[in-house]
């Protein structure tokens, strides 16, 4: 059977609402519409508008496959430090993915003694980036920001299994979410209060990290992508709440894997670094 159209999202919603994803502002793109299947799909991304040409025509796009045996170890890699406090946080569904933007200053990532802010969080399902050809059913993106407009994203992959406690804590802002009617056009937001990013700080020994893109439009290839090698668990039923609120019957939102094209997937492990 094939797929039911996607959700449409407007370009300059997604820059009104910060979330970060882009490097174009709404004046350089104008009412320009994408969505993950259908004539706005990935396929037709780079021929949507020219500010997305690096859709198509860019050589250092994301998501990709992980290839554990392929990766370089590289012991100058430094842990990831991260810094967060809880903030101000609105959880939101922009129509192609539920996140949750920060309102003021929540911390930073540093990597390679360059600060990066963190903005946002948003999910997507299944996953985009896979390891060995496997796709998780869910990958949460962390995006921070520089002051020089790089970015540097930490993704973190899901397995099924017990739920997880960041997801547990907004369940019933989740459902408000859901109940909320809105057309493709518009989007939902929900105080979240004080929200406390400090639970997915965790220590990670180890992760891949790799140069790449955004992976909606514009594409831009400014992105230091750092996945962490552990899988994390979360309950099917999370998984679902994640997509309820999505406005189409078709609620998948992941890019299609790209290719790699010459690139290095390096790897940072803690126990073969000591």
């Amino acid at each position: 059977m094939p797929a039911m159209p996607a959700a449409s999202v407007s370009f300059p919603a997604l820059v009104a609402l910060a979330l970060l994803l882009a490097s174009a502002s709404a004046d350089d793109t104008g009412d320009v519409k994408f969505a993950y299947a259908g004539p706005q799909g990935p396929s037709h991304w780079g021929s949507l508008s020219p500010t997305f040409a690096a859709c198509a025509q860019g050589q250092r796009q994301s998501p990709v496959n992980l290839v554990r045996n392929a990766t370089v170890l590289n012991k100058n890699l430094k842990p990831l430090t991260r810094d967060y406090r809880p903030a101000n946080a609105t959880l939101v569904n922009n129509g192609i993915n539920i996140g949750v933007v920060y309102e003021e200053e929540v911390g930073n990532l540093s990597v390679n003694g360059k600060n990066f802010s963190l903005k946002q969080m948003h999910w997507h399902s299944p996953s985009e980036h896979s390891i060995d050809g496997i796709q998780f059913p869910a990958e949460l993106h962390l995006v921070h920001k520089a002051s020089d407009d790089e970015f540097a994203v930490v993704a973190v992959l899901f397995a099924l299994g017990d739920p997880d406690p960041l997801i547990s804590k907004i369940k019933n802002k989740l459902d408000e979410l859901a109940e909320d009617d809105c057309s493709d056009d518009e989007e939902s937001h929900i105080p979240l209060g004080i929200f406390d990013p400090r639970q997915i700080r965790r220590n990670t020994r180890k992760y891949y990290r790799y140069a790449g893109s955004l992976t909606t439009p514009p594409c831009s290839e400014n992105v230091v992508w750092n996945v962490l090698g552990k899988v994390r668990s979360i309950s099917k039923e999370q998984v679902e709440a994640l997509k309820a609120p999505l406005p189409t019957d078709d609620k998948t939102n992941c890019r299609p894997l790209q290719p790699l094209n010459g690139r290095r997937i390096e790897l940072y492990d803690e126990l073969s670094n000591e």
